[in-house]
């Protein structure tokens, strides 16, 4: 069905050839213009902006041809971007904020929230979000006045600039392929018809993954639709998108080291292609009190979300009315293979044989192949390493219905030689929310596809006297949660971006929010569900029955002052200083029972930067320091001895200062390099507890340590060249990341790494295009995580022979072939 309504679509785009685009202008010959964290009337140029802010253009779009969020983020100074979980559910760090996921970034789509709380438990906004040729451009503003603008985006805000149909009927088809069975078509048709302006484009894509489950790991797309009409005062535009999509979340893997003590391949396992997810882990039933559950880990991140939005824009009286209205309901599930730190299995029998009571007799016991029960594992050298491993079988179940308003008056004052550019705006949000989690423990052996696993004692004549496991099942029930809630959320905001002079400007910008919380909670409890023969079912996590309400309000406020001095028209300075904060949200809750106190986070941010746009080069420099007060430091750990997860919470304040650079060099037509760069020092304040072992108090002080996953040193640089009049342009593309901490005790080091990736594109005429794409071409196992259920505090696998952690994907190719008319 999804490959047919993609069908269908793409052949309205096939319509008679219209006059064709034109080319795209040069990077020297183009004055951008930023509407990303500001409200005004007057246009102002990126090099007139009082904040950082890169722009991303449609042709940089084309050329690297990312294939999530992530990817495009890597193009933006002073955020720390892990791509290597697949399309979705990257983590994003800004500035040195400690938070995870999209939790301080706001993705928006034409200036308005795609999410109201990006950094919803178990639901990034990037789930919520496809790229595709519906997209025309990106605005990213780091820090600044971010939050004046939005709700929970105090590190920077990522817009997503939607293509409009012009006066002319335009349009493109793209055809993509790649090595990992990558498939894709993209489609845009636009043009006016009775009066209105009329878009329609979308995607549709297949492959199976660079890292290969064995069955399609990706699969689904995206279809969007937009009519708008300008009239003499003012415009209205309305866009409807319908995703349907399924794509896989790639985790950790295991690694080793060498005799060179640098990161190397376990025996059985491909580091740049292998991955846990396999067939025979792919479905399960578990069981549990309320009925068999079907676990479906094909379906990985399953999104079906509908997504409308309307804008309006009227002058009256001199002032004028901007709203933008949002509606989307939506409903994702994910299902995720979490891998827990390997052991030995020698280890494990050890340790299940002296757990049994001596009266059943047993002598030994056998790991056995589940799908193969006469076959037994090697427990001294299977796959090359005798290595078994509880896997976390874990599905999130998330329904999602949000109404998002943005009200702003604007209207431009002149006060003598002076002007106000005066915004006052109106943010509304009500968020509906359910959340389900269910989960199991599946025993694997350590190679790519996993094998399950049984576990059995046998006595003294070899027969089994004890089942630990049911067909792979080690335990039934690890997690539960079922909860369900409502926010409102109502901010107001206003901004005035006062020019003293022709070269002088102050921005100013205020905000206040509150926001309502309310649902409900169900309590969780262990039981014997008595239904195995097994110990599979004896400790099962669930349900109770009993739900604890939730009834909470909290609010906050903020503030920001730009200067702004230019120079000449093309060179400037500023400097700013910005009072953020992140209130609690619905996510906080309902997805974490135990979170009994959430505090409002404030940060504090201050920066200061150079601008200068010349004909042969551009420079964007900018200073930052970031003070991020009651950061909530979690982790959640697996104990391969109880087969459960314990949690705990500790606060601790962060400091972080740095260096931000991006620009580009042209120092000939047929030859240019863009660059950016980040230089920061991102560090925990005082970060003293204690932690009760066994009664006793003992106490651990992180304080100064380097923040986790955070590198003090990154950059990119994109050599390019373009040859025969422009029809062919082919680039470099370096990317370098100093090494990181796994954990908050800085005792896991997280080795520095490069990628290099390369794209080329040749124009056969006007309208034809061919473009070829190669990342990672070196096979580089650059680690973008370590493995967070082996500890955040102090990680459990410091020193160890084998460990787990997340590394890049591997070398990969795609081609592709795009007709405009």
């Amino acid at each position: 069905m999804k490959l047919q309504l993609f069908a269908a679509a793409a052949a309205c785009a096939l319509v008679a050839a219209a006059p064709a685009f034109a080319e795209d202008a040069a990077p020297n010959t183009v004055d951008e213009l930023v509407v990303t964290g500001r409200a005004g009337l007057e246009a102002q140029r990126k090099v007139e902006a009082s904040y950082a802010v890169t722009t991303i253009s449609e042709e940089k779009l084309r050329m690297q041809a990312p294939v999530s969020v992530a990817e495009v983020l890597k193009n933006v100074p002073g955020f720390w971007v892990e791509a290597s979980g697949g399309e979705a559910g990257a983590n994003i760090r800004a500035r040195g904020i400690p938070i995870e996921g999209y939790a301080a970034i706001g993705l928006n789509e034409d200036g308005i929230p795609v999410q109201h709380d990006g950094g919803l438990g178990f639901l990034n906004t990037d789930q919520s979000f496809r790229l595709d040729e519906t997209i025309q451009r990106v605005e990213v503003v780091r820090g600044g006045p971010s939050s004046i603008f939005g709700s929970y985006a105090p590190g920077g805000v990522v817009n997503f600039i939607t293509r409009k149909g012009s006066d002319h009927l335009e349009g493109l088809v793209k055809l993509q392929a790649g090595d990992y069975g990558y498939g894709r078509g993209d489609f845009w048709v636009g043009g006016p018809v009775a009066g209105f302006r009329l878009g329609l484009g979308g995607f549709y894509r297949q492959d199976n993954g660079v890292r290969d489950p064995g069955y399609t790991a990706d699969q689904g797309g995206q279809i969007r639709f937009s009519i708008g009409k300008d009239f003499e005062n003012g415009s209205i535009d309305f866009n409807v998108k319908h995703i349907d999509d399924n794509i896989i979340f790639f985790l950790g893997i295991p690694l080793t080291f060498d005799s060179k003590g640098d990161t190397a391949a376990v025996p059985g396992f491909d580091p740049n292609y292998g991955t846990f997810a396999g067939p025979e882990t792919s479905h399960f039933t578990f069981r549990s009190n309320r009925g068999p559950y079907n676990f479906d880990l094909t379906r990985g991140t399953d999104v079906k979300l509908d997504q409308y939005s309307f804008q309006f824009k009227y002058d009256l009286a001199g002032w004028q009315m901007q709203d933008g209205l949002r509606y989307r309901t939506s409903d994702i599930s994910r299902s995720g293979l979490f891998p827990n730190t390997p052991v030995q299995a020698a280890a494990r029998i050890t340790q299940v044989l002296a757990g049994l009571p001596a009266a059943l007799g047993a002598t030994s016991a056998q790991f056995r192949f589940v799908n193969a029960p006469g076959e037994v594992f090697n427990v001294a050298a299977q796959n090359g390493t005798g290595l078994v491993m509880d896997a976390s079988m874990r599905e999130q179940d998330i329904k999602l219905d949000e109404w998002i308003n943005d009200l702003r008056l604007l209207r431009t004052f002149e006060v003598g030689s002076q002007s106000h550019d005066v915004a006052l705006g109106f943010y509304v949000a009500k968020v509906d929310e359910s959340f389900f989690q269910t989960g199991a423990s599946a025993l694997v052996d350590v190679q790519d596809q996993a094998r399950l696993l049984d576990l059995v004692a046998l006595n003294a004549s070899g027969a089994v006297v004890a089942n630990f496991t049911e067909n792979g099942i080690s335990r039934y029930g690890l997690q539960f949660n079922n909860a369900e809630g409502s926010s409102e959320t109502y901010a107001f905001y206003g901004s005035d971006a006062w020019s003293l002079t022709d070269k002088l400007r102050v921005d100013l910008g205020v905000r206040w929010e509150k926001i309502d919380l309310s649902g409900r909670n169900e309590r969780s409890a262990t039981i014997n569900l008595g239904q195995s023969a097994t110990l599979a079912d004896d400790n099962v996590l669930s349900g109770t029955g009993v739900f604890d309400a939730l009834d909470r309000s909290f609010d906050g406020w903020g503030a920001t002052i730009g200067v702004n001095y230019q120079f000449q028209p093309n060179i400037g300075v500023f400097g700013r200083y910005t009072k953020g904060f992140r209130l609690p949200s619905l996510g906080d809750f309902i997805t974490n029972p135990t979170n009994t106190a959430p505090r409002t986070q404030k940060i504090n941010l201050a920066e200061a930067g150079l601008k200068i746009q010349e004909e042969r080069f551009d420079l964007y420099a900018t200073a930052f320091y970031t003070a991020f007060d009651s950061q909530s430091f979690s982790e959640t750990v697996f104990n391969p001895t109880t087969g459960a997860f314990t949690s705990r919470t500790e606060f601790t304040d962060t400091r972080s200062y740095g260096v931000e650079l991006e620009g580009t060099i042209r120092p000939t037509d047929w030859f240019d390099v863009s660059f950016t760069g980040t230089a920061q020092d991102p560090r925990f304040g005082d970060f003293k507890f204690s932690t009760n072992v066994g009664g006793t108090l003992v106490p651990s002080d992180f304080s100064h340590n380097m923040q986790v996953r955070a590198p003090k040193v990154s950059g990119r640089i994109t050599p390019g060249v373009n040859l025969f009049d422009g029809k062919l342009r082919a680039e470099l593309d370096l990317q370098y990341f100093s090494k990181r901490f796994s954990d908050a005790a800085n005792t896991l080091i997280i080795p520095a790494y490069h990628l290099i990736n390369a794209q080329v594109r040749f124009n056969l005429n006007d309208q034809i295009s061919i473009y070829g794409y190669g990342t990672n071409l070196t096979n580089e196992i650059g680690l973008t995580e370590g493995n967070p259920r082996a500890g955040q505090f102090v990680s459990g696998e410091t020193g160890a022979r084998y460990y787990l952690a997340r590394p890049e994907l591997g070398r990969a190719f795609r081609v592709a072939v795009q007709y405009r008319f």
